[in-house]
């Protein structure tokens, strides 16, 4: 399905980032496994893509910093020859408060950190993608930049922006044959919800009309139709991952 394309996906040693280059390198990518500082995860999902008869390496870089963003460009051009498709993934922590009880230095880092590493990561990548003329960009976003829920205000607020975002990148690179996507999933059972409480999780599933919450590799097959040519007249969509939850908004 993706005949050896290239993929840059941050944040890809866990949870989401993990599932998604596992069925990227599973239908022909070439995966490039970005990831802050757990090399032995990194490898482990390099490993197993390989066993599954796909290429794969892993980079380490922080997504929020430009010269090594950059860098990874650099190492995955040296190897793998081009780069054709980013999936901007990483998780950037955030403040779990209401605004009442928020100040003003514990609600920026998130929207700071959040839109440096898309606005970063994506710079790196621009160069390559406007000169050949074909790329796909893609963002994880979060349901709860629609459906907002007590304590996420940072988080809503931050992946709201990356909507914003990914609209204006969209239509700047569509002459470029550039598309550029968001992914919104919902609750999903990663390492981020392993301490949500139990009653949280089942009562979200309850509200859910598919009936459960998210798994990683739900979200990594919306990535996969993002990536592939299934979607190819798609640009500067919002595509909620959510069972259902937010039919409403």
């Amino acid at each position: 399905m993706l005949n050896e394309q290239v993929a840059i996906i941050t944040g890809a040693s866990r949870g989401m980032g993990a599932a998604t280059a596992k069925l990227f390198g599973k239908n022909g990518a070439k995966v490039v496994v970005n990831y802050a500082n757990n090399i032995e995860a990194a490898e482990n999902v390099v490993q197993s893509i390989e066993r599954n008869g796909g290429k794969a390496i892993a980079i380490q870089a922080d997504v929020r910093n430009e010269e090594e963003m950059t860098t990874l460009v650099n190492q995955t051009i040296s190897h793998f020859g081009c780069v054709d498709i980013l999936v901007n993934n990483a998780a950037i922590n955030f403040n779990m408060k209401s605004f009442a009880d928020m100040e003003w230095h514990e609600f920026i880092p998130k929207i700071e950190e959040e839109m440096k590493a898309a606005f970063s990561s994506t710079k790196a990548v621009l160069p390559i993608m406007k000169n050949q003329k074909y790329g796909k960009l893609i963002y994880i976003s979060s349901a709860l930049s629609n459906q907002p829920m007590t304590n996420f205000i940072a988080h809503g607020t931050a992946k709201g922006a990356i909507n914003s975002f990914v609209r204006y990148l969209a239509l700047e690179l569509g002459n470029y044959n550039i598309r550029a996507n968001t992914l919104a999933p919902g609750m999903v059972e990663t390492d981020s919800t392993k301490d949500t409480p139990k009653e949280e999780k089942e009562q979200t599933a309850m509200f859910t009309p598919l009936g459960k919450i998210a798994d990683p590799d739900d979200v990594a097959r919306v990535a996969l139709f993002l990536a592939s040519e299934q979607s190819g007249f798609m640009t500067g969509t919002y595509i909620p991952v959510s069972g259902g939850m937010e039919m409403n908004t």
